[in-house]
């Protein structure tokens, strides 16, 4: 232990991590830059936070405020003690309704105070697109502003009082009139009254350098405003008494579409005197989909608020009627409103990558310029972007004149980080001809510092420099920011990286086959740090269940990258931290489609787990769960399945079972089908596909096949009696019929050996991947006479369906059946939806309840199960989120608690709150045992629902106009 850790220890009442992990997450936020901290405090109180600074002052070491790291300029990194406020100094300390206003602990995040300030008709004026994860310390530091700012603008403008710890241990609580003041910080502005009245540009998006005009005696000398984007240079903020505003009792949006961008910039300030709360842009270069939207090449999202629905939308009206546009149109619907939101908020992500998937960067990603010259503006942007032979797509806040855009900088080579260098010093150079401040929200932090002199002038920063030294006289606090600062190409995250591809087992297809490509997707904005999963959002389920970062998605990317780099993490796939880290990631695979860059963690913790354990002994529930479908198949061919259950019903024998299996005490091992599915096949007379409707193939998978056949029995009902042939897979290799489930010709008994078709799933997500390939390609070789039918595969289980559309091709990248097969994997609803679109199922016609399965969520996509689910008249939406049991990852032991946390989340208050006589759905047999293990809750799958509400008889052994004859259709 160091000195300094010890030192801390001795002082902190929080926690104190100088441990590998602790470090590595903090090396980076949302920005281009990276540095290695010393260690990470936790602190509980504000008197921790006094130790911080004396022990840290004391050897003459930096320390960093953090929050949710979310900056992208790089001022939440640092080489000292970094400060994590969002552990224990999250509190909302108090709310006021009277007064409006509310006092926060730094570690707040907004949505937090957003639900407690709603019940009173408040909200906290601005709102960053990080709202879920931001802090209100962050904020402050940064003075963030977001969509809102026409209305209630920055954070400065909603701050009444802070109280921060300077760096030499002072307590002052700021506010107007010079209140709580440094000494020398009136006497500095007396001193130079002339430059602070004219050297600052009158704009409402100015964050750029230290706010010291605030202190002006016609600005009510308020030293509170003038703290607010510091960026933790200045003192730590420990406390703050924030004001609110009252919020719109209804909302209207209008999205009015331009032919361009420009045409969207030039009419944003002319909609200004109408007193919108948003005008908002983007064009569609950001937008994966226009569904929903008007005509157009660019859009304005400009939000109305009123007393009533008829107010709000009467002023959206005439927004539309003042504007020039295209086309338009307005939204009422709230939950119309969210969805169209969602694609503005997620651009910051979308905005990573180009429309050919070539990779963006922050850097220059919130200049601000007077919102008349916006139009202006970006032609000259656009041609200096085009000088330098880059790219990047603009949007943003088109009515406060800020604008975000990540361009495709090459940051990983001396000729690209140079071309970096002079086209920032060159937009610098445009932003203030047009008047403008290099940072409109996110601060300066190192990625814009270094050029402060080119919009203030020498002697305004020399001003800033001697406003620091007032403060901090040590240099203690948040170095190389503002003043003094590192240069702008220094520090780069990506320096570290392997310039070499990396050898793994995975395609990563959208990067390149390159494995650091793939890591460095996450660029931070750690919407996977979101504390409640909105709507039918999955990720990050692990998080949500213990609240730290290195079960994040971010901080799982955060650890790999900082393995790639093996600096910090110097075992590369031996890391017991990263394997740690990875430990409770649920393989839910909801990153993949939440998070607005797409990182596939499930993948990557595959991909770590082969290489983690290659050539040494695995936990044993790799074996035990991992090996399952060879496990259930023996005890099919024995016809052991009585004789395990009845063995695991003896609690003494099941306690040993499961503790040499790795398997959670806690949990009950599920009993095993008394028939499989195929036997039940066979015994039904069901020797193939015959009559005039579609052929589907029905994928046996082993949850169906072993544990819960009567899926498999509902299906093939359902789908015979909306006239569809049904046929199983082929159990030999060669030339085998398809559609007996035995192929049992007697040439092909003698020259082909026998195997039944697996997705692999298992050994995937144990990280098996030698096995899983074998396992693959010989189920590829079962499937050869399918896929020269036109026949689709029809998968009951979500998790398999989706194992089969990504993870196959994926990792057999090398064998062009496998991309032929996941191209014909189509979900239950979606084969019925295809291939026999005329039909009409049973009416129902009951509530619902539970839960999409994740994979489904993530992979598969669920509109054809809303419309399957509205045609039978079962009613009402499934939730979001993870059941937590997650296939083998709920059975393991040492996750129990963190997987019956997770089906708490979402699922089981769901199923506790739905209307009497609802039916619970789960199409995951997971997700089934899950809700019987914990809540005593049958789930079913929809194929089983549907079944029940079929007449008697119908699509059962040949009936409902289904016949059957010969021994299989033989392919041709």
């Amino acid at each position: 232990m160091t000195d300094l850790e010890a030192a801390l220890r001795s002082a902190v009442g929080g926690d104190v991590g100088f441990d590998v992990t602790s470090r590595a997450l903090t090396t980076m936020d949302a920005s281009n830059y990276r540095r290695v901290p010393l260690g990470v405090v936790a602190p509980r109180d504000a008197d921790d936070v006094a130790a911080v600074l004396e022990v840290c002052r004391e050897r003459g070491v930096p320390v960093v405020a953090r929050g949710g790291g979310t900056s992208i300029a790089g001022q939440a990194t640092g080489t000292g003690v970094v400060l994590d406020f969002t552990r224990h100094m999250n509190r909302l300390v108090d709310l006021d309704p009277g007064t409006r206003t509310a006092v926060v602990q730094p570690g707040l995040v907004l949505d937090r105070l957003q639900r407690s300030a709603a019940p009173h008709g408040l909200r906290f004026g601005p709102d960053p697109s990080t709202h879920s994860r931001c802090t209100l310390g962050g904020m402050i530091g940064n003075n963030s502003c977001g969509s809102h700012s026409v209305a209630w603008g920055t954070t400065a403008d909603s701050v009444h009082e802070v109280t921060v710890r300077t760096a030499r241990g002072r307590e002052l609580r700021l506010g107007q009139g010079w209140a709580g003041a440094p000494d020398g910080l009136r006497e500095l502005v007396d001193g130079d009254l002339a430059r602070l009245r004219t050297g600052f540009p009158d704009l409402p998006r100015r964050i750029s350098g230290y706010a010291l005009d605030a202190l002006l005696p016609e600005n009510g000398a308020d030293v509170a405003r003038s703290f607010c984007g510091s960026e933790g240079t200045l003192g730590v903020l420990t406390e703050a008494v924030v004001r609110l505003v009252e919020a719109p009792r209804a909302r209207a949006l209008a999205v009015l579409g331009y032919a361009d961008e420009a045409g969207a910039a030039e009419a944003a300030a002319g909609l200004l005197p109408l007193g919108p709360l948003t005008v908002e842009g983007m064009a569609a270069d950001l937008v994966p989909s226009t569904e929903g939207l008007p005509r157009g090449g660019a859009w304005l999202f400009v939000e109305t608020g009123g007393d009533t629905q008829a107010e709000a939308r009467a002023r959206a009206e005439a927004v539309v009627r003042a504007a020039d546009v295209v086309d338009a149109v307005v939204v009422t619907d709230p939950a119309g409103q969210r969805t169209l939101w969602r694609v503005r908020e997620d651009a910051s992500g979308t905005a990573t990558r180009m429309p050919d998937g070539a990779e963006a960067w922050p850097g220059w990603e919130d200049c601000a310029v007077p919102p008349a010259r916006l139009g202006a503006y970006l032609r000259d942007f656009r041609a200096l972007l085009t000088a330098h032979g880059l790219r990047g797509t603009p949007y943003g806040h088109f009515g406060d004149g800020c604008i975000h855009v990540r361009i495709d900088f090459d940051l990983l080579t001396d000729a690209g980080v140079g071309r970096f260098r002079r086209f920032s010093e060159e937009l610098a150079d445009v932003v203030v001809a047009h008047g403008g401040s290099l940072s409109g929200e996110h601060g300066d932090g190192q990625a814009r510092a270094e050029l402060l002199p080119r919009m203030y002038g020498a002697e305004t920063v020399a001003l800033f420099e001697r406003a620091k030294a007032v403060w901090d006289p040590d240099d203690l606090l948040n170095p190389g920011m503002l003043v003094r600062p590192a240069p702008l190409d220094a520090n780069l995250r990506f320096a570290v990286l392997p310039r070499e591809p990396v050898d793994v087992e995975f395609g990563y297809p959208s990067d390149g086959g390159d494995f650091s490509a793939a890591v460095r997707r996450c660029v931070g904005v750690a919407k996977c740090r979101t504390t409640s999963a909105a709507g039918s959002s999955v990720m990050c389920p692990s998080f949500r269940a213990t609240g730290e970062e290195e079960h994040s998605t971010r901080g799982r990317a955060r650890l790999l990258h900082e393995m790639l780099a093996g600096e910090l993490v110097t075992d590369g796939w031996r890391s017991t931290e990263v394997r740690d880290a990875l430990d409770l990631c649920l393989s839910c695979k909801g990153c993949r489609s939440d998070c607005p860059v797409e990182v596939d963690m499930a993948t990557y913790k595959a991909e770590f787990l082969h290489h983690h354990y290659e050539g040494r002994r695995r936990p044993a529930a790799h074996y035990a769960m991992g090996w399952l479908p060879v496990w259930l198949r023996w005890a099919a061919r024995t016809r052991a399945a009585p004789v395990v259950n009845v063995l695991a019903s003896v609690r003494p024998l099941a306690a040993v079972a499961k503790r040499l299996g790795g398997v959670a005490g806690e949990r009950e091992v599920p009993r095993l089908a008394g028939e499989t599915f195929t036997r039940w096949w066979r015994r039904s007379g069901r020797t193939g596909p015959a009559g005039g409707g579609d052929l589907v193939v029905l994928w046996p998978d082993t949850f169906t096949e072993h544990l819960s056949p009567s899926v498999g029995r509902a299906a093939v009902r359902v789908l015979e009696a909306a006239g569809l042939r049904v046929a199983l897979p082929p159990t030999l290799r060669g030339r085998a019929p398809v559609g007996d489930g035995t192929s049992r010709s007697p040439l092909a008994l003698l020259t082909a050996r026998h195997g039944r078709v697996c997705c692999g799933l298992t050994y995937v997500s144990t990280g098996q991947l030698d096995r899983a390939r074998a396992v693959m390609r010989r189920t590829l070789d079962l499937m050869a006479p399918v896929l020269e039918t036109s026949a689709p595969v029809v998968v009951l289980e979500p998790s398999c369906a989706a194992a089969l559309r990504t993870d196959l091709p994926e990792l057999l990248h090398d064998d062009p059946r496998a991309a032929r097969l996941a191209a014909r994997v189509l979900t239950f609803a979606e084969a019925l939806e295809r291939h026999a679109p005329d039909w009409t199922p049973p009416a129902v016609d009951r509530p619902v309840t539970g839960q999409t399965h994740c994979h489904q969520h993530a992979v598969l996509g669920d509109a054809a199960d809303r419309r399957l689910r509205e045609a039978a008249g079962l009613t009402g939406e499934l939730t979001g989120g993870c059941c937590g049991l997650a296939g083998n990852f709920g059975f393991e032991d040492g996750h129990y608690e963190v997987s019956a946390a997770c089906a708490e989340d979402q699922l089981l208050p769901a199923v506790r709150q739905a209307p009497e006589g609802a039916v619970v759905l789960a199409d995951g047999f997971s997700c089934r045992t899950q809700l019987e293990q914990l809540a005593g809750v049958r789930g079913r799958h929809l194929a089983e629902v549907l079944a029940e509400g079929l007449p008697e008889g119908l699509g059962v052994s040949g009936t409902g106009g289904v016949s059957r004859s010969g021994s299989g259709l033989e392919v041709s």
